[in-house]
């Protein structure tokens, strides 16, 4: 029987890369996104793909709940839900940012995740099976200048996904948080508020991940026997590292 994974954020990027990859390997996809031309072009090039595409805004809570409560039944058993729907805004010191971006942050990295989680969950406790796979950042690991609520919102991920498994232990529901550091996708082009010469700077003389690597990492987490879980995929380009602290000399 073909399985079925949710992908939020398939319009691009690691979300579009994960829906070619499982698609590779005959899954039924349920993608979604808010650009619903790009959703209706990728069933076009994927006919042998059973797809239920949806124009979905993860921040609406109504919204979210409506959509995983009319799915059609060919797709309503979610083997795998990949939270990867989020985004960075700006890269601001705290005292000058935008609190909009601030908001807008929260409202999708955050209560995206939960308000879809939340729908999802329950079906795959009652049937005891499924697979939440959500996306984080090395940014909720280790603090760079300008990454203050962004960092704040993929720590959140972490320590969320981490408290689901401690819920989910009297199940085989398994959760998953991927991690990766510098990779070049739209990311920084929606950081920079469409500033394309400023978000091509941050990748200049490296190799940075790239949306098919995170693709492989979610596949193969995603298809680890049922007795393993994959806590958690920390990645980052050879050419990155931790760094060193910060010191401020007078």
């Amino acid at each position: 029987m073909k399985k079925n994974i949710l992908i939020t954020g398939a319009t691009s990027g690691f979300g579009q890369a994960c829906a070619e990859r499982f698609a590779r390997e005959g899954w039924k996809l349920i993608i979604t996104g808010r650009r619903c031309e790009r959703l209706q072009n990728f069933s076009q090039q994927h006919p042998e793909v059973p797809i239920y595409e949806a124009q979905l805004d993860v921040r609406d809570q109504h919204q979210v709940e409506e959509f995983v409560k009319n799915l059609p039944d060919e797709f309503r058993n979610i083997d795998v839900l990949f939270n990867n729907a989020g985004l960075a805004l700006g890269l601001e010191k705290a005292h000058e940012c935008n609190i909009e971006d601030w908001e807008t942050m929260v409202d999708t990295n955050i209560k995206g995740l939960l308000y879809l989680t939340r729908c999802v969950l329950p079906h795959m406790v009652e049937r005891n099976s499924g697979h939440i796979i959500n996306m984080g950042s090395i940014a909720g690991n280790y603090p760079y200048p300008g990454g203050n609520t962004y960092g704040a919102t993929k720590a959140f991920v972490k320590q969320f996904s981490r408290n689901l498994l401690t819920d989910l232990v009297h199940t085989q529901v398994r959760v998953t948080n991927i991690e990766p550091g510098l990779a070049e996708s739209e990311f920084s082009i929606v950081r920079f508020h469409g500033n394309v010469e400023q978000a091509d700077d941050v990748y200049k003389g490296t190799k940075p991940i790239t949306p098919a690597d995170i693709a492989e990492c979610v596949f193969w987490a995603a298809s680890m026997p049922s007795h393993i879980n994959i806590n958690t995929i920390e990645l980052m380009p050879t050419c990155q590292s931790c760094g060193p602290l910060a010191i401020h000399r007078t």
